[in-house]
């Protein structure tokens, strides 16, 4: 393995001692009984059970002389019951400052059909009702001025450029789809524009013709289904660069073509080595290229499939971390998000905390222990502020209605990615990534929730992870702890005190490292070359709100770390309280 040795002894807490069999964990006495995971309310949004999305063709016109564009969606659908009469897709309707969409006609197989168009809703009556599994077509003629969902004006050049930003259900603002990431399908976008501008979107090229008056026809294809926020669009005058191959698929840089120098130079790396790390401790890579793409649509990055968007100010030609770790980030997303979707968005955590984690998981593999743990260390300084101001903020959210709240920074980002840190520690080190295998392998290219995440590290590790899941994700807080430790020379033994001292009354259950410097006798044990030992670990579950515990040691030790290898996402005030006798 690559990775140094976690807390494998956290599964014998776990699990409890052999000799009893297993001890899978419990509620602490006097909690509430925990919710099942499969009773959680899942959101408001009104999802079409009976039909299922196949594949979106949109043709487009994007003009310099107006922002209206103008759309045809061929939409290929199958009807999973018998009986249905009208398909429900989202679409803003046109607003009075002018902005939205006016539906010009819907037509099917038979004909044109029928549609009402309200409340950024448009709701098609079919010709007849469908039967069990059986496929449709339809076909939405539409135009329109986007008020967001597709950015239309100048890059930092003073260029016209159109550039989308669908997230997270902004795709309605200009594509009539299922806005919604539970139905993932393929899709391919044919754009007519000025010939001055070249056209990225998902997937592969298929055609580039000039046609007269000056235009071009762009045809994307995106053979992997996605879901509808992942639909991409950039139209500008761009620099283009095929900078390698991952296993035979195209890495490509675009940037604005006055960027040309800057920009192949800063995302020329760290995107394969990022691919290479993911693809052998995850998974393949699901899609038929990967491109970087300079934009204007986003400040940061925007994990688009295969066609990853990143701010105007993306390119400085300085290689910054800052940029470097946006695109491990954004790369991470192509695993984590993107083939592996959340099937609903209280869920958006499997997507932006996964990703967080796993940029700090190839920065330990590529840059090092000591860089991953100070980022670590950043997070959780975030975190903390962040939760003192929102002390009941969920992970997995109750019902998410608003959508402006789908993401938290550093609830949503930053403390995910810690509750995997902790999770990697609790299951040990094989059990995590066979998990994450597992996982990753059973929903490639479709959607997944919390609980089938749950049990694919419960068959791994072999524990039951109802608490932990339940402690991290379904409720609010941290742990903050205040303790110390003492010598008893008499009894050859170290007496340790931690009090969870956390403001709302949940206790945590959790597993401890303890690490004791013991003092040096000789050279021996000073290590190789006179190197600092490294400190005997120890094992505790802290699971009330004061445990006090006696570890036998025949020395007085130099010092006592709670924590020492940054497994724990907490607050700790720690010190030696008296000589001991």
């Amino acid at each position: 393995m690559k990775y140094a040795l976690p807390l494998l002894l956290f599964s014998a807490l776990m699990l409890g001692s052999s000799d009893a069999g297993p001890r899978l964990v419990s509620e602490p006495p006097g909690e509430p009984p925990l919710e099942p995971l499969s009773e959680r309310p899942a959101d408001t949004y009104p999802k079409n059970p009976a039909i299922d999305a196949l594949n979106y063709a949109f043709a487009l016109t994007l003009s310099d002389e107006t922002d209206v564009i103008s759309g045809e969606a061929t939409i290929d659908l199958r009807f999973l019951e018998a009986g249905v009469e009208r398909v429900r897709l989202d679409l803003i309707e046109e607003k009075p400052d002018g902005t939205g969409i006016r539906v010009r006609a819907v037509t099917g197989a038979d004909g044109p059909l029928e549609f009402t168009h309200a409340d950024d809703a448009l709701f098609i009556s079919l010709a007849r009702p469908t039967e069990a599994d059986e496929r449709r077509r339809l076909t939405v003629v539409y135009e329109g001025v986007p008020a967001t969902g597709l950015i239309i004006g100048p890059n930092k050049h003073g260029d016209r450029t159109f550039f989308s930003d669908n997230w997270p259900n902004k795709a309605r603002n200009w594509l009539p789809t299922i806005d919604h990431p539970y139905d993932k399908a393929t899709n391919e976008l044919i754009v007519t524009a000025p010939a001055h501008y070249q056209v990225i979107s998902n997937g592969l090229l298929i055609e580039e013709t000039d046609l007269p008056a000056g235009t071009r026809r762009t045809h994307w294809k995106q053979s992997v289904p996605i879901a509808t926020w992942l639909y991409v669009l950039g139209a500008a005058r761009f620099a283009v660069q095929t900078v390698d191959y991952y296993n035979g698929v195209p890495i490509q840089t675009w940037v604005y073509a006055q960027d040309r120098d800057a920009g192949f130079h800063d995302f020329a790396v760290p995107t394969k080595q990022a691919m290479e790390f993911y693809g052998d401790w995850v998974g393949p890579y699901s899609y038929e290229k990967l491109a970087n793409v300079q934009s204007n649509s986003v400040g940061g990055g925007m994990e688009a499939a295969t066609a990853i968007f990143y701010g105007d100010d993306s390119v400085t030609g300085e290689r910054s971390v800052r940029w470097r770790n946006v695109i491990i980030h954004e790369v991470a997303h192509q695993w984590f998000g993107n083939a592996v979707t959340e099937y609903d968005w209280d869920d958006v955590w499997l997507s932006e905390g996964f990703a967080t984690y796993f940029t700090l998981l190839f920065i330990e593999h590529q840059y090092g222990r000591d860089e991953f743990v100070e980022r670590l260390k950043v997070s959780r300084d975030g975190i903390r502020a962040f939760m003192a101001e929102n002390p009941d903020y969920r992970i997995v959210h109750d019902n998410l209605a608003d959508m402006s709240r789908v993401t938290s920074g550093p609830g949503t980002y930053q403390k995910g990615s810690w509750t995997l840190h902790m999770l990697r520690g609790v299951v040990g080190e094989d059990a995590f990534w066979a998990g994450i295998q597992d996982y990753y392998r059973e929903f490639r290219d479709r959607n997944a929730t919390t609980a089938d995440f749950r049990r694919a590290m419960e068959e791994a590790s072999g524990l039951d992870l109802r608490e932990f899941f339940d402690q991290w994700l379904y409720r609010g807080g941290w742990l903050e702890v205040e303790g110390g430790w003492s010598y008893d020379a008499e009894a050859g033994a170290i007496h340790v005190e931690i009090d969870q001292v956390q403001d709302d009354a949940y206790t945590f259950r959790m597993p401890f490292q303890i690490g004791i410097h013991l003092p040096a006798n000789g050279p021996a044990e000073r290590g190789v070359h006179g190197a600092a030992v490294p400190p005997r670990i120890e094992v505790v579950e802290v699971d009330a709100r004061r445990n006090v515990f006696t570890i036998p040691a025949e020395a007085e030790p130099r010092d006592v770390v709670l924590d020492p290898n940054t497994w724990l996402l907490m607050d700790a005030d720690f010190e030696r309280r008296g000589t001991g006798r």
